[in-house]
């Protein structure tokens, strides 16, 4: 079965649909990773939300420490086989590979060492709660080196235009991690009753075998990975170009994380059970921003191939063609949150008193969904022409801007819905100057290339 897709010839509309499908349908094994730990975690208490939810802003920053070796190798290897020099991107691809290793290492010691300092940020009044995050975030250490490494496989796998064997991958892990779940959260036979460590434990044997998985792969592989050797020297210039993509996209999602920590800090002045509210609103909301990261993920390699290959044409009527398909979605989205938000919460807590705050910040962020999905979608095209400065730029502005945003809007109307409303309308402006942003930004790269 043919797995690589050819991005630089042929109909665009289905170029782009067939390696966006598998790229989707694994940003929503992602996501169904998270809610089915939540779904399970829910039946434990809105405390052991909390747990985790605190906890897994650090693997958010990870996500973010890791996009520098995934989105600038993503981006190079793509723009070498659309230059087809791939003796290169072999070369590339090795050198990303050991990037991947040392930044995980090196974020593992900073979780495991640092769990106690960085959970008290938070403020939490609860001692369980937090012992419960500290001993989530020891223990999911263990296994970031995998979830880093698939992390960085799914984006070069995704550059040579194959994104089925990620999707393969990441649902293998999904079915381990849905059966894995409630045996170790709940306990069974003699299997002892876990709670939130037995979610993190789950996660870490998930993620492993989707490694197994990808060093098969890259075993019997004779196209971008059957050079690599892990010993073999770093080739240091190419570091260069690797940072220069990927760090300006690492800043605006590890700043993305600490804003949102911040923010979830304030959140708690108004209890614990706030920050459970968010946590499962965030979930539940990451079905439309997660499907918009697959379609950016492809609309990123589409115009990096070809602008490796100097049809700059080609490139653009790409990105038009994924802001229709990602229109559609975000409108979808958008109305399933809306008028859905009270059945598809409750689904996650069961705690009734809850239910009224996570009904309202589910309709009030829906209203921004279209606008989020244009964001990261036009983010993706940036990064494509290894321009991912512009949409960092304005992500942390605009970001750093919920800070200021929540507290007046918070005050103004006197609750929690202040914090919602800041960050949705952020999100909606967000969208908006990209958009403008990008058709000054390919109108200058057409001239360039006229």
């Amino acid at each position: 079965m043919k797995k690589r897709v050819d991005l630089l010839n042929g109909n665009i509309l289905s170029s782009l649909i067939k390696l966006a499908l598998p790229i989707t349908a694994t940003s929503l094994i992602q996501v169904a990773y998270n809610m089915t730990d939540m779904i399970w975690i829910g039946r434990v208490g809105s405390g052991a939300v909390t747990a985790i939810g605190t906890a897994g802003m650090y693997m958010w920053i990870a996500q973010g420490v890791a996009i520098i070796p995934k989105i600038g190798g993503q981006v190079r290897v793509a723009q070498e086989i659309g230059s087809n020099n791939i003796s290169y991107a072999k070369k590339i691809t090795n050198t990303v590979l050991q990037i991947t290793i040392f930044l995980a290492l090196i974020y593992s010691l900073f979780l495991y060492f640092g769990n106690h300092s960085l959970i008290a940020f938070y403020n939490l009044s609860n001692p369980e709660t937090i012992m419960r995050a500290e001993n989530y975030l020891k223990i999911i250490c263990f296994g970031l080196i995998f979830t880093f490494f698939n992390f960085v496989m799914t984006g070069l796998l995704t550059a040579t235009g194959d994104s089925k064997s990620p999707f393969i991958a990441n649902t293998m892990g999904l079915a381990i991690n849905i059966i894995l779940d409630p045996l170790l959260i709940f306990g069974i036979g003699f299997l002892p009753a876990l709670n939130v460590s037995g979610a993190a434990i789950a996660t870490i044997v998930a993620q492993l075998s989707v490694s197994l998985y990808f060093v098969r792969h890259i075993v019997e592989d004779n196209y971008l990975f059957n050079e690599i050797k892990l010993t073999q020297k770093i080739i240091f210039n190419e570091i260069k170009s690797i940072l220069k993509v990927g760090f300006p996209s690492a800043i605006q999602t590890i700043g993305f994380a600490f804003i949102s920590m911040i923010i979830s800090r304030y959140v708690a002045t108004f209890g614990d059970e706030a920050i459970a509210v968010q946590r499962v609103g965030s979930q539940i909301e990451s079905v439309s921003w997660m499907t918009a990261d697959g379609f950016s993920a492809s609309i990123n390699t589409f115009i990096a191939q070809n602008y490796g290959a100097k049809n700059i044409k080609r490139a653009k009527k790409g990105y038009l063609t994924a802001f229709v398909l990602i229109s559609i979605w975000g409108v979808f989205t958008t109305l399933l949150l809306f008028f859905g938000s009270s059945h598809i919460f409750k689904i996650f807590i069961v705690e009734p008193e809850l239910l009224p705050m996570g009904t309202e910040y589910l309709k009030i962020l829906g209203l921004s969904q279209l606008f989020m999905c244009y964001e990261i979608v036009t983010s993706g095209a940036f990064a494509g022409f290894g321009k991912t400065s512009i949409p960092s730029t304005v992500s942390l502005v605009l970001t750093s801007a919920r800070i200021p945003g929540t507290i007046i809007l918070a005050n103004l109307l006197g609750n929690i819905t202040g914090v919602w409303w800041a960050i949705s309308i952020s999100t909606l402006l967000k969208g908006l100057l990209l958009i403008i942003f990008f058709k000054i930004f390919i109108g200058s790269i057409e001239k360039k290339y006229a």
